[in-house]
């Protein structure tokens, strides 16, 4: 995959198929602002924390003190980095202004990415108050600090899915599959809702496709169905992969 990014602040990502998502990414003043909420959490934890540390630091001074820096190290560094890998590239404050950690590539966000970019989140604070990370993310082409550079990652906005049209996409088509309500209901039971609007997406926006990226990008899809749910040779015979993807799209979506 490749990625690229246009004076609109969008991270644009190619798939091989020839495919292209669009995702706009996150602002300086959006991520500071979930930075500030994500701090106030720290803060309010490691105060509950430290309301149970500090009276034993009365009786054993040494483990007072290294029980604080422990703490406050785990919270700076640590929190992100859990949050993040714990859920998808988010944390409370990313959750709360709809934004998310990815990788650049548009590839699955590794543990080791999460990792480097919380660490080197050392560097970003200095000297004081984020500034080395604000300037970087302030004049990066896509908008990234220091622990983005080094781990290749970038934040992009959340952008609520607009319900697909479906009626407009298979238009009243005729699907030889309907004859075979047993197998579309199993077809239904084995086809995961990712690959259902992955299919959907496909015939929507195959008018933007390259004529040999439409071709392979049915084929691929087909062939999936096919291993999944086998339909008789007479529901089968004459269809084209985008036929077949269309008639599959048809009885997932429009069960009535």
């Amino acid at each position: 995959m490749s990625a690229a990014r246009n004076s609109t602040a969008t991270l644009h990502i190619s798939t091989p198929e020839g495919v292209v998502f669009s995702l706009p990414l996150a602002g300086p003043v959006t991520r500071a602002i979930g930075f500030f909420i994500d701090y106030a959490v720290i803060m309010a934890v490691q105060n509950a924390l430290m309301f149970v540390i500090t009276p034993l630091a009365i009786f054993m001074q040494d483990f007072g003190a290294a029980a604080g820096v422990l703490v406050q190290f785990m919270l700076t560094f640590g929190y992100g980095g859990f949050c993040e890998l714990l859920f998808n590239g988010q944390t409370l404050g990313k959750r709360v202004m709809r934004i998310r950690v990815m990788d650049e590539r548009g590839l699955r966000l590794r543990p080791s990415q999460v990792i480097v970019r919380n660490l080197v989140r050392i560097a970003d604070m200095l000297p004081m108050a984020y500034a080395v990370g604000g300037l970087f993310c302030l004049f990066s082409r896509r908008c990234q600090r220091l622990g983005d550079f080094a781990a290749g990652t970038v934040v992009v906005r959340e952008v609520k899915a607009t319900a697909p049209d479906v009626e407009g996409v298979l238009g009243g088509k005729y699907n030889s599959f309907r004859a075979y309500p047993h197998l579309e209901a199993r077809l239904r039971q084995k086809v995961s809702p990712d690959e259902a609007q992955l299919a959907l997406a496909a015939l929507v926006r195959r008018e933007q496709l390259e004529s040999d990226a439409t071709i392979k990008l049915f084929e691929l899809m087909a062939a999936r169905f096919r291993e999944k749910v086998k339909f008789p040779d007479e529901a089968d015979f004459g269809l084209s992969d985008e036929q077949y993807v269309r008639n599959v799209v048809d009885s997932l979506y429009r069960k009535g």
